[in-house]
Order: structure tokens, then sequence, then C-alpha cells
């Protein structure tokens, strides 16, 4: 039986069972909250959001939720909210370690760029 990504998503979640479950939870609540229109899947075995192209995976490490925006690079951060992956020409990451309080209007505003942004690549084709 082939389990959907957001299925999958969930027991992700799930599994991890601590602080990194619900800051996973979080920030896909914000995903959606961002972009009503946003499709989940699964992919490397990570969450992926998509809306025209990627926007963003949510790895878990150990002391670390790690989403990376696949164009990052060429989205505006005003508030600096990206904190990993600074130095590459095309993806840009945000670390959440146990205990970090992240800017829920600032990232969304960071997925409603990136929307846009594959919006306008798209059209663009």
């Amino acid at each position: 039986m082939n389990e959907s990504a957001s299925g999958l998503i969930d027991r992700r979640i799930a599994e991890l069972g601590d602080w990194r479950g619900e800051t996973l939870a979080r920030m896909r609540k914000l995903i959606h909250e961002a972009d009503p229109g946003v499709v989940e899947e699964w992919k490397w075995n990570v969450p992926v959001w998509s809306h025209d192209g990627i926007l963003c995976t949510g790895e878990s490490y150990k002391s670390a939720v790690k989403l990376t925006f696949a164009k990052g690079a060429s989205l505006p951060d005003p508030k600096k909210i990206f904190n990993s992956s600074l130095e590459g020409n095309t993806r840009r990451a945000l670390d959440i370690h146990e205990g970090d309080k992240v800017d829920a209007n600032a990232f969304k505003a960071l997925v409603r760029a990136a929307v846009a942004l594959n919006a306008a690549r798209g059209k663009a084709k």
C-alpha cells in the first residue's frame, strides 16, 4: 500500500516524538498558512513542500530541524531567518535547535516569496 506524502509526514512527526516533531509540525502548519495551495511530497526520505516547484524540505537531525529552501539564495530575507547553507549560490536553510523561537511572520514571508519566485520562473519558460 502506498502511503500518501501527508501520511508519511504525519508519521515522521509522530516517530520523532520530541521537540523535533513539535517543531516540524509547527513549521508545516506555518507553510500551509503561508500557502494554502502548497503540495506535500515525500522525496529523499524527507518531507518536501512544493508549489510550481520545490519550496523547501524538512529534514530532522539529532540536534536540529533543518528547513532548506531550494532557491533560498534568490529570496529576500530582511529578518535574517536563514542561518545555514549561507555560502552556496542556490539553497539557503534555517536550522532550528531545541528552544529556538522562529519569527512566524518572517518565515511565512519567505514561503510566500518562494512561491512567487517559482511562479515567476514558471511563466518565464
